[in-house]
């Protein structure tokens, strides 16, 4: 288990939204608020990982013609055990989350983890995939957060910091209101996926021209 390749996968260069281009529907919907990104990414990160645990614990048992409907039995139970935690201690949250959070159900990312790689490896190793998966998508969720209530309302921390209130950077009549809509979703998102590929591509040549150079 090669825990800082599998870090690296799940942040940068396997990040489940912008480079595996999973889950896009939740974070495009949700991002309004950092209140809702952090929720909405960390109720991702332990469902993955109690999930990724459980269905690599059982893979051994698990029939193969039905694994798919024994996923989504695993993930579920997990799924409702979050949304009732939610609904209890934190009800504006779950309801900020509306259908987004029983959705995840039926989440590409944890689905796609559960068939590529749970499925084939150990706990140990499922478990760590699981967290740093669920850590690369809450920071994408983190990031498209700031950019759109900054632009979109002038605000800093929504949900979390002021009495929920938020810090005012400038005043929310000079802000981009769109941005706070489902077209600042779709733009924000394209913008992060489009500023992740040039890095990596970046990164890939670098690498590339260098290893010519050591061949010369």
């Amino acid at each position: 288990m090669d825990f800082k390749k599998q870090f690296k996968e799940g942040l940068i260069t396997q990040n489940p939204v912008t480079v595996q281009l999973l889950g896009m529907c939740s974070t495009m919907a949700i991002t309004i608020s950092l209140f809702n990104g952090i929720g909405m990414g960390l109720s991702v990160l332990v469902i993955l990982t109690l999930s990724n645990i459980f269905i690599s614990a059982l893979r051994n048992i698990i029939p193969n013609k039905i694994r798919i409907a024994c996923f989504i039995v695993v993930i579920a139970t997990f799924v409702t055990i979050v949304d009732l935690c939610l609904q209890a201690f934190l009800p504006d949250l779950s309801e900020n989350l509306g259908v987004f959070l029983p959705l995840i159900v039926v989440n590409c990312i944890i689905l796609a983890r559960a068939e590529s790689f749970c499925y084939k490896n150990n706990v140990a190793a499922s478990a760590v995939d699981g967290i740093c998966q669920g850590l690369g998508y809450t920071l994408i969720l983190v990031i498209m957060c700031v950019i759109r209530e900054f632009l979109g309302k002038g605000a800093f921390g929504g949900g979390i910091l002021n009495g929920g209130k938020g810090i005012q950077i400038f005043p929310a009549h000079f802000a981009i209101s769109g941005m706070a809509q489902p077209v600042g979703g779709f733009l924000t998102l394209a913008c992060v996926i489009a500023a992740m590929q040039y890095f990596l591509s970046k990164s890939k040549n670098k690498k590339t021209e260098k290893k010519e150079e050591v061949e010369k």
